[in-house]
Protein backbone atom coordinates (compact mmCIF):
# COMPACT_ATOMS: atom_id res chain seq x y z
CA UNK A 1 0.00 0.00 0.00
CA UNK A 2 2.84 2.38 0.80
CA UNK A 3 4.46 1.59 -2.55
CA UNK A 4 1.16 2.34 -4.29
CA UNK A 5 1.06 5.70 -2.50
CA UNK A 6 4.56 6.44 -3.82
CA UNK A 7 3.49 5.56 -7.36
CA UNK A 8 0.44 7.80 -7.00
CA UNK A 9 2.50 10.74 -5.70
CA UNK A 10 4.98 10.32 -8.56
CA UNK A 11 2.10 10.29 -11.05
CA UNK A 12 0.65 13.48 -9.53
CA UNK A 13 4.02 15.22 -9.88
CA UNK A 14 4.31 14.06 -13.48
CA UNK A 15 0.76 15.25 -14.14
CA UNK A 16 1.62 18.77 -12.95
CA UNK A 17 4.80 18.81 -15.05
CA UNK A 18 2.85 17.61 -18.09
CA UNK A 19 0.58 20.66 -17.91
CA UNK A 20 3.30 22.41 -19.94
CA UNK A 21 3.16 19.72 -22.64
CA UNK A 22 0.43 20.31 -25.26
CA UNK A 23 -2.50 17.93 -25.23
CA UNK A 24 -3.58 16.96 -28.74
CA UNK A 25 -7.17 15.93 -29.52
CA UNK A 26 -8.51 14.79 -32.89
CA UNK A 27 -12.24 14.79 -33.69
CA UNK A 28 -14.51 14.38 -36.69
CA UNK A 29 -18.03 15.76 -37.28
CA UNK A 30 -19.47 14.69 -40.62
CA UNK A 31 -23.11 14.99 -41.65
CA UNK A 32 -25.27 15.33 -44.76
CA UNK A 33 -25.36 18.66 -46.61
CA UNK A 34 -27.36 21.30 -44.75
CA UNK A 35 -30.25 23.21 -46.31
CA UNK A 36 -29.98 26.93 -46.75
CA UNK A 37 -27.09 28.75 -45.14
CA UNK A 38 -24.49 26.22 -43.77
CA UNK A 39 -25.02 25.38 -40.13
CA UNK A 40 -21.89 24.98 -37.97
CA UNK A 41 -18.73 23.79 -39.60
CA UNK A 42 -18.89 20.10 -40.46
CA UNK A 43 -15.23 19.10 -40.56
CA UNK A 44 -13.61 16.00 -41.90
CA UNK A 45 -10.90 16.34 -39.20
CA UNK A 46 -10.22 18.74 -36.33
CA UNK A 47 -6.95 18.66 -34.37
CA UNK A 48 -6.66 20.83 -31.26
CA UNK A 49 -3.60 21.39 -29.08
CA UNK A 50 -3.55 23.16 -25.71
CA UNK A 51 -0.99 23.61 -22.94
CA UNK A 52 -0.03 25.83 -20.07
CA UNK A 53 2.85 28.21 -20.76
CA UNK A 54 3.22 30.10 -17.48
CA UNK A 55 1.45 30.30 -14.13
CA UNK A 56 2.65 31.57 -10.76
CA UNK A 57 0.52 29.01 -8.92
CA UNK A 58 1.62 26.05 -11.05
CA UNK A 59 5.21 26.32 -9.80
CA UNK A 60 3.98 26.14 -6.21
CA UNK A 61 1.80 23.16 -7.03
CA UNK A 62 4.78 21.38 -8.60
CA UNK A 63 6.87 21.99 -5.47
CA UNK A 64 3.95 20.75 -3.37
CA UNK A 65 3.75 17.56 -5.43
CA UNK A 66 7.50 17.05 -5.08
CA UNK A 67 7.22 17.35 -1.28
CA UNK A 68 4.28 14.95 -1.34
CA UNK A 69 6.44 12.46 -3.24
CA UNK A 70 9.19 12.86 -0.63
CA UNK A 71 6.60 12.23 2.08
CA UNK A 72 5.38 9.08 0.34
CA UNK A 73 8.93 7.75 0.01
CA UNK A 74 9.59 8.44 3.70
CA UNK A 75 6.35 6.72 4.66
CA UNK A 76 7.41 3.75 2.54
CA UNK A 77 10.75 3.63 4.38
CA UNK A 78 8.94 3.75 7.73
CA UNK A 79 6.57 0.96 6.70
CA UNK A 80 9.50 -1.17 5.55
CA UNK A 81 11.21 -0.64 8.90
CA UNK A 82 7.97 -1.57 10.66
CA UNK A 83 7.73 -4.81 8.69
CA UNK A 84 11.42 -5.49 9.34
CA UNK A 85 10.91 -4.95 13.08
CA UNK A 86 7.87 -7.24 13.08
CA UNK A 87 9.83 -9.92 11.21
CA UNK A 88 12.83 -9.69 13.52
CA UNK A 89 10.69 -9.83 16.67
CA UNK A 90 8.72 -12.80 15.30
CA UNK A 91 11.99 -14.55 14.43
CA UNK A 92 13.20 -14.06 18.01
CA UNK A 93 9.82 -15.19 19.32
CA UNK A 94 10.14 -18.50 17.47
CA UNK A 95 13.61 -18.92 18.95
CA UNK A 96 12.11 -18.30 22.41
CA UNK A 97 9.20 -20.65 21.66
CA UNK A 98 11.57 -23.45 20.61
CA UNK A 99 13.60 -23.17 23.82
CA UNK A 100 10.42 -22.98 25.88
CA UNK A 101 8.99 -26.11 24.27
CA UNK A 102 12.15 -28.07 25.07
CA UNK A 103 12.20 -26.81 28.67
CA UNK A 104 8.52 -27.62 29.19
CA UNK A 105 9.04 -31.17 27.92
CA UNK A 106 11.84 -31.65 30.44
CA UNK A 107 9.73 -30.09 33.16
CA UNK A 108 6.75 -32.27 32.30
CA UNK A 109 8.95 -35.37 32.47
CA UNK A 110 10.14 -34.35 35.94
CA UNK A 111 6.54 -33.65 37.00
CA UNK A 112 5.40 -37.10 35.84
CA UNK A 113 8.24 -38.76 37.74
CA UNK A 114 7.28 -36.67 40.79
CA UNK A 115 3.70 -37.97 40.61
CA UNK A 116 4.97 -41.57 40.44
CA UNK A 117 7.34 -41.05 43.38
CA UNK A 118 4.64 -39.41 45.54
CA UNK A 119 2.21 -42.25 44.70
CA UNK A 120 4.80 -44.81 45.84
CA UNK A 121 5.48 -42.82 49.00
CA UNK A 122 1.75 -42.57 49.70
CA UNK A 123 1.35 -46.34 49.31
CA UNK A 124 4.27 -46.81 51.70
CA UNK A 125 2.69 -44.45 54.22
CA UNK A 126 5.46 -41.86 53.91
CA UNK A 127 3.43 -39.09 52.25
CA UNK A 128 -0.08 -37.63 52.25
CA UNK A 129 -2.92 -37.48 49.75
CA UNK A 130 -2.53 -33.70 49.65
CA UNK A 131 1.05 -34.08 48.42
CA UNK A 132 -0.17 -36.40 45.64
CA UNK A 133 -2.90 -33.95 44.61
CA UNK A 134 -0.36 -31.13 44.62
CA UNK A 135 2.01 -33.14 42.42
CA UNK A 136 -0.78 -33.99 39.96
CA UNK A 137 -1.82 -30.32 39.89
CA UNK A 138 1.74 -29.28 39.10
CA UNK A 139 1.95 -31.82 36.29
CA UNK A 140 -1.41 -30.68 34.83
CA UNK A 141 -0.36 -27.03 34.94
CA UNK A 142 2.89 -27.84 33.14
CA UNK A 143 1.00 -29.85 30.52
CA UNK A 144 -1.38 -26.91 29.99
CA UNK A 145 1.58 -24.55 29.63
CA UNK A 146 3.02 -26.92 27.03
CA UNK A 147 -0.20 -26.88 24.99
CA UNK A 148 -0.25 -23.09 25.11
CA UNK A 149 3.38 -22.98 24.02
CA UNK A 150 2.56 -25.27 21.09
CA UNK A 151 -0.27 -22.96 20.03
CA UNK A 152 1.98 -19.91 20.32
CA UNK A 153 4.78 -21.33 18.20
CA UNK A 154 2.26 -22.35 15.52
CA UNK A 155 0.88 -18.81 15.54
CA UNK A 156 4.37 -17.26 15.36
CA UNK A 157 5.38 -19.59 12.51
CA UNK A 158 2.24 -18.66 10.56
CA UNK A 159 2.90 -14.95 11.12
CA UNK A 160 6.54 -15.25 10.03
CA UNK A 161 5.45 -17.24 6.96
CA UNK A 162 3.09 -14.42 5.96
CA UNK A 163 5.85 -11.84 6.43
CA UNK A 164 8.52 -13.61 4.37
CA UNK A 165 6.30 -15.50 1.89
CA UNK A 166 7.29 -19.05 2.83
CA UNK A 167 5.09 -22.01 3.83
CA UNK A 168 4.43 -22.18 7.56
CA UNK A 169 4.63 -25.97 7.65
CA UNK A 170 8.02 -26.96 9.00
CA UNK A 171 9.26 -23.39 9.20
CA UNK A 172 12.12 -23.11 11.70
CA UNK A 173 14.87 -20.65 12.52
CA UNK A 174 18.58 -20.77 13.30
CA UNK A 175 19.55 -19.28 16.64
CA UNK A 176 23.14 -18.78 15.47
CA UNK A 177 21.95 -16.38 12.74
CA UNK A 178 20.72 -13.79 15.28
CA UNK A 179 23.29 -10.96 15.53
CA UNK A 180 24.21 -9.63 18.97
CA UNK A 181 22.12 -6.69 20.05
CA UNK A 182 23.96 -3.52 21.00
CA UNK A 183 21.45 -0.78 21.87
CA UNK A 184 22.40 2.85 21.11
CA UNK A 185 24.29 4.78 23.74
CA UNK A 186 22.21 6.84 26.15
CA UNK A 187 23.84 10.12 25.09
CA UNK A 188 22.84 9.45 21.46
CA UNK A 189 19.25 8.85 22.47
CA UNK A 190 19.17 11.93 24.71
CA UNK A 191 20.63 14.20 22.01
CA UNK A 192 17.17 15.13 20.75
CA UNK A 193 18.04 14.28 17.13
CA UNK A 194 15.05 12.85 15.27
CA UNK A 195 15.80 9.86 13.04
CA UNK A 196 12.27 8.83 12.15
CA UNK A 197 11.01 8.53 8.57
CA UNK A 198 7.47 8.91 9.91
CA UNK A 199 8.29 12.29 11.47
CA UNK A 200 10.18 13.40 8.36
CA UNK A 201 7.19 12.34 6.27
CA UNK A 202 4.87 14.44 8.43
CA UNK A 203 7.05 17.51 7.87
CA UNK A 204 7.20 16.80 4.13
CA UNK A 205 3.39 16.63 4.05
CA UNK A 206 3.27 19.97 5.89
CA UNK A 207 5.64 21.48 3.32
CA UNK A 208 3.48 20.16 0.49
CA UNK A 209 0.37 21.72 1.97
CA UNK A 210 2.17 25.00 2.58
CA UNK A 211 3.26 25.10 -1.07
CA UNK A 212 -0.32 24.37 -2.11
CA UNK A 213 -1.47 27.26 0.09
CA UNK A 214 1.09 29.54 -1.58
CA UNK A 215 -0.21 28.51 -4.99
CA UNK A 216 -3.84 29.15 -4.04
CA UNK A 217 -2.93 32.54 -2.54
CA UNK A 218 -1.07 33.60 -5.71
CA UNK A 219 -3.93 32.83 -8.07
CA UNK A 220 -5.65 36.26 -8.13
CA UNK A 221 -4.13 39.29 -9.88
CA UNK A 222 -1.39 37.27 -11.53
CA UNK A 223 -1.30 36.48 -15.24
CA UNK A 224 -1.65 33.00 -16.63
CA UNK A 225 -0.41 32.22 -20.12
CA UNK A 226 -1.74 29.37 -22.20
CA UNK A 227 -1.01 28.02 -25.69
CA UNK A 228 -3.70 26.95 -28.16
CA UNK A 229 -3.50 25.64 -31.70
CA UNK A 230 -6.12 24.20 -34.05
CA UNK A 231 -6.28 22.64 -37.50
CA UNK A 232 -9.51 21.86 -39.38
CA UNK A 233 -10.23 20.35 -42.75
CA UNK A 234 -13.74 21.32 -43.85
CA UNK A 235 -15.98 19.24 -46.07
CA UNK A 236 -17.03 20.48 -49.53
CA UNK A 237 -20.44 18.87 -49.56
CA UNK A 238 -21.96 21.43 -47.15
CA UNK A 239 -22.04 24.23 -49.76
CA UNK A 240 -19.41 26.38 -48.06
CA UNK A 241 -17.93 27.26 -51.42
CA UNK A 242 -21.27 28.73 -52.53
CA UNK A 243 -21.47 31.22 -49.67
CA UNK A 244 -17.82 32.12 -48.97
CA UNK A 245 -15.73 33.86 -51.58
CA UNK A 246 -12.39 32.56 -50.33
CA UNK A 247 -13.41 29.12 -49.04
CA UNK A 248 -10.62 26.61 -48.44
CA UNK A 249 -10.64 23.16 -46.98
CA UNK A 250 -7.47 23.41 -44.84
CA UNK A 251 -7.56 25.92 -41.97
CA UNK A 252 -5.21 26.40 -39.02
CA UNK A 253 -4.66 28.82 -36.20
CA UNK A 254 -2.12 29.23 -33.37
CA UNK A 255 -2.28 31.66 -30.47
CA UNK A 256 -1.36 32.49 -26.90
CA UNK A 257 -4.00 33.34 -24.34
CA UNK A 258 -3.36 35.70 -21.41
CA UNK A 259 -5.68 35.44 -18.43
CA UNK A 260 -5.67 37.61 -15.30
CA UNK A 261 -8.12 36.51 -12.58
CA UNK A 262 -9.52 39.72 -11.09
CA UNK A 263 -12.33 38.66 -8.79
CA UNK A 264 -13.03 35.16 -7.46
CA UNK A 265 -14.43 34.93 -3.93
CA UNK A 266 -14.56 31.14 -4.06
CA UNK A 267 -10.88 30.84 -4.84
CA UNK A 268 -10.04 33.37 -2.15
CA UNK A 269 -11.87 31.24 0.40
CA UNK A 270 -10.06 28.19 -0.97
CA UNK A 271 -6.73 29.94 -0.30
CA UNK A 272 -7.72 30.53 3.33
CA UNK A 273 -8.74 26.89 3.64
CA UNK A 274 -5.39 25.72 2.24
CA UNK A 275 -3.48 28.01 4.62
CA UNK A 276 -5.39 26.65 7.64
CA UNK A 277 -4.81 23.07 6.46
CA UNK A 278 -1.07 23.77 6.11
CA UNK A 279 -0.89 25.27 9.62
CA UNK A 280 -2.70 22.22 11.00
CA UNK A 281 -0.22 19.86 9.29
CA UNK A 282 2.77 21.81 10.61
CA UNK A 283 1.51 21.65 14.20
CA UNK A 284 0.66 17.97 13.69
CA UNK A 285 4.23 17.30 12.55
CA UNK A 286 5.57 19.11 15.64
CA UNK A 287 3.32 16.98 17.83
CA UNK A 288 4.49 13.79 16.12
CA UNK A 289 8.12 14.86 16.63
CA UNK A 290 7.56 15.48 20.36
CA UNK A 291 5.75 12.16 20.75
CA UNK A 292 8.57 10.39 18.96
CA UNK A 293 11.19 11.91 21.26
CA UNK A 294 9.14 10.99 24.35
CA UNK A 295 8.58 7.47 23.04
CA UNK A 296 12.28 7.02 22.30
CA UNK A 297 13.23 8.18 25.80
CA UNK A 298 10.74 5.75 27.34
CA UNK A 299 12.03 2.99 25.08
CA UNK A 300 15.56 3.61 26.33
CA UNK A 301 14.47 3.40 29.97
CA UNK A 302 12.38 0.30 29.33
CA UNK A 303 15.26 -1.39 27.49
CA UNK A 304 17.64 -0.62 30.38
CA UNK A 305 15.15 -1.94 32.95
CA UNK A 306 14.48 -5.11 30.96
CA UNK A 307 18.22 -5.68 30.58
CA UNK A 308 18.63 -5.68 34.36
CA UNK A 309 15.53 -7.86 34.75
CA UNK A 310 16.99 -10.33 32.24
CA UNK A 311 20.26 -10.37 34.20
CA UNK A 312 18.36 -11.05 37.45
CA UNK A 313 16.43 -13.90 35.81
CA UNK A 314 19.65 -15.39 34.44
CA UNK A 315 21.34 -15.27 37.84
CA UNK A 316 18.23 -16.73 39.44
CA UNK A 317 18.32 -19.62 36.98
CA UNK A 318 22.04 -20.17 37.59
CA UNK A 319 21.39 -20.28 41.33
CA UNK A 320 18.63 -22.86 40.84
CA UNK A 321 20.95 -24.92 38.61
CA UNK A 322 23.72 -24.83 41.22
CA UNK A 323 21.31 -25.86 43.97
CA UNK A 324 20.13 -28.76 41.81
CA UNK A 325 23.72 -29.89 41.25
CA UNK A 326 24.37 -29.81 45.02
CA UNK A 327 21.22 -31.83 45.63
CA UNK A 328 22.27 -34.46 43.07
CA UNK A 329 25.65 -34.78 44.76
CA UNK A 330 23.98 -35.22 48.15
CA UNK A 331 21.63 -37.85 46.75
CA UNK A 332 24.58 -39.76 45.35
CA UNK A 333 27.02 -39.44 48.25
CA UNK A 334 24.83 -38.41 51.17
CA UNK A 335 25.25 -35.38 53.41
CA UNK A 336 27.60 -37.12 55.84
CA UNK A 337 25.45 -35.95 58.72
CA UNK A 338 22.99 -38.52 60.03
CA UNK A 339 21.05 -35.89 62.00
CA UNK A 340 20.50 -33.64 58.98
CA UNK A 341 17.50 -33.97 56.69
CA UNK A 342 18.28 -36.46 53.96
CA UNK A 343 17.50 -35.58 50.33
CA UNK A 344 15.05 -37.85 48.50
CA UNK A 345 14.15 -38.47 44.83
CA UNK A 346 11.05 -36.37 45.47
CA UNK A 347 13.27 -33.41 46.35
CA UNK A 348 15.27 -33.99 43.16
CA UNK A 349 12.24 -33.80 40.89
CA UNK A 350 10.89 -30.75 42.68
CA UNK A 351 14.28 -29.06 42.25
CA UNK A 352 14.31 -29.95 38.56
CA UNK A 353 10.85 -28.46 38.13
CA UNK A 354 11.90 -25.29 39.99
CA UNK A 355 15.06 -24.96 37.91
CA UNK A 356 13.05 -25.22 34.68
CA UNK A 357 10.69 -22.56 36.01
CA UNK A 358 13.64 -20.26 36.47
CA UNK A 359 14.89 -21.11 32.98
CA UNK A 360 11.49 -20.27 31.46
CA UNK A 361 11.47 -16.96 33.31
CA UNK A 362 14.97 -16.25 32.01
CA UNK A 363 14.17 -16.86 28.32
CA UNK A 364 10.98 -14.79 28.60
CA UNK A 365 12.89 -11.91 30.19
CA UNK A 366 15.59 -12.19 27.54
CA UNK A 367 13.01 -12.06 24.76
CA UNK A 368 11.32 -8.98 26.24
CA UNK A 369 14.71 -7.28 26.52
CA UNK A 370 15.61 -8.05 22.90
CA UNK A 371 12.20 -6.90 21.72
CA UNK A 372 12.69 -3.56 23.48
CA UNK A 373 16.22 -3.22 22.08
CA UNK A 374 14.99 -3.88 18.53
CA UNK A 375 12.34 -1.19 18.94
CA UNK A 376 15.00 1.21 20.19
CA UNK A 377 17.23 0.38 17.21
CA UNK A 378 14.37 1.23 14.87
CA UNK A 379 13.77 4.56 16.58
CA UNK A 380 17.47 5.36 16.24
CA UNK A 381 17.48 4.41 12.56
CA UNK A 382 19.92 1.52 13.10
CA UNK A 383 17.54 -1.42 12.67
CA UNK A 384 18.38 -2.14 9.03
CA UNK A 385 22.12 -2.08 9.77
CA UNK A 386 21.58 -4.62 12.57
CA UNK A 387 19.53 -6.87 10.29
CA UNK A 388 22.11 -6.63 7.51
CA UNK A 389 24.79 -7.72 9.97
CA UNK A 390 23.02 -11.10 10.12
CA UNK A 391 24.08 -11.71 6.52
CA UNK A 392 27.70 -11.23 7.56
CA UNK A 393 27.29 -13.73 10.37
CA UNK A 394 25.68 -16.40 8.18
CA UNK A 395 28.25 -15.92 5.41
CA UNK A 396 31.27 -16.51 7.66
CA UNK A 397 33.08 -19.80 6.97
CA UNK A 398 32.27 -22.50 9.49
CA UNK A 399 35.14 -24.30 11.17
CA UNK A 400 35.11 -28.06 11.39
CA UNK A 401 34.68 -29.47 14.93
Amino acid sequence: MAQADVDKARAVLQELHDAYIPTVVESTSIGPPSYGFPLGNPAIATITAQSLVFSFSQRDYVRAARSALDAANLTLADVRQGVAEDTAVTYLAIDRDTQRQSALREQDGAAMRLVTIVEDRLNAGQDSAIALTSAKLTEAQIRLAGLRADDEIISDQAHLAQLIGLPAQGLSISSSSIPPLTPPASDAVASGTVKSPAVDSAYAIARAKRETAFGDARYLWRPQVGFAGQYQRFSEFNNYQDYYLHFQQNNAGVGVQFTIPLFDMGHRAKARESAADAAHSEHEADLMRDQFLDSRMRAQHIAAELAVRSEVAELDQQLAQQQLEILLIELKAGTGNSSATQMSPKDEQMSRIAERDKFLAMINASFEMKQAQINLLRQEGELMSWIQSAATITSLPRTQP
